[in-house]
């Protein structure tokens, strides 16, 4: 039996994750900050199969604790850097454990020979950190692929920044290194929408989607969006999940970073949408998807679904 060790296996997105490893028969391993809170995590023991489930406390900025989590593992999924627009120091909570957690994972792995797959949660900001707002250059409407050059502005929120230097920073490595003995390969998810699997409040996306439902803005940020009813792209949680399985088991995507994304919409659409009412503009596909189509096999749900999904 292989096993997956899951950095961030317990949240929003790596929830699904862990799910979509145990069902295909993998043993799982999923880290924990503190392994003394089990609500955190204690919903992945309701997931079948969760006999072969293992929780290992885990600091992504200690290597030693890295080095024992990844030691016995096939695959590794790094999830490990949560979605947080709300800080007080971007440099100890955002770029520190983003950038540097990334570089010390790096070395880890290439010290870990049972490694053979790594797949990283990146972001869509890690090809534009002014998301959703277009890059700089590009209208509200023009399309963006990973043909496109990835743009960064310093004026971006710092988590945008952050994600954005680590995916670089993932980038040189594979550069630097054209001869490793494992496969990395990243995926992009746009906002990620859609139904938690558990009752944990700590979840920026399902803090988002409850915002929108009810037209809340508790700062500037988030009233920017109300103010310019900014188009959001948006993909459903779920599809994420099997974007990162597919990264994960299909072989020859070394290098390789794939956008994932549905249909953009208007914040006043996805706002009704939340409350089960249909959307005044017609869907738009602004985040292209067609690489992660081919080449991972996903179909994408509609975002009507996928927000219905979250108000059920």
């Amino acid at each position: 039996m292989k096993k997956a060790g899951i950095i961030g296996g317990s949240g929003f997105i790596g929830s699904y994750i862990t799910k979509r490893f145990l069902e295909n028969g993998f043993e799982v391993k999923v880290s924990a900050t503190n392994i003394s809170k089990k609500d955190k995590y204690q919903h992945l023991m309701n997931f079948d199969y969760s006999d072969h489930l293992y929780i290992s406390e885990l600091n992504v900025e200690d290597k030693s604790q890295l080095k024992e989590f990844v030691k016995d593992c096939d695959i590794v999924v790094h999830g490990g850097t949560p979605f947080q627009l709300d800080f007080k120091d971007a440099k100890t909570e955002l770029f520190d454990p983003t950038i540097k957690g990334t570089e010390n994972f790096l070395e880890v792995i290439s010290e870990t020979p049972t490694v053979e797959k790594v797949v990283l949660i990146a972001s869509v900001a890690a090809w534009n950190t002014n998301f959703p707002l277009p890059a700089g250059g590009k209208s509200p409407n023009d399309k963006f692929s990973e043909n496109d050059a990835p743009f960064i502005s310093e004026e971006s929120h710092p988590y945008a920044q952050a994600k954005f230097i680590a995916n670089q920073t993932v980038n040189d490595y594979i550069k630097k290194h054209p001869n490793l003995d494992f496969e990395i390969t990243s995926v992009s998810p746009v906002m990620v929408m859609g139904k938690s699997l558990s009752n944990r409040e700590d979840s920026t996306s399902t803090g988002l989607q409850f915002l929108f439902k009810n037209k809340i803005a508790p700062n500037p940020f988030i009233q920017m969006f109300y103010d310019n009813d900014v188009d959001f792209a948006i993909v459903n949680v779920k599809d994420v999940a099997e974007g990162v399985y597919k990264a994960a088991t299909i072989p020859g995507l070394h290098g390789k970073n794939y956008l994932l994304s549905g249909e953009s919409y208007p914040v006043s659409d996805v706002s009704s949408m939340l409350n089960n009412l249909p959307p005044k503009h017609a869907a738009k596909v602004i985040y292209q998807n067609k690489l992660a189509e081919r080449e991972l096999g996903l179909p994408f749900q509609s975002v009507k679904k996928t927000l219905n999904q979250f108000s059920s």
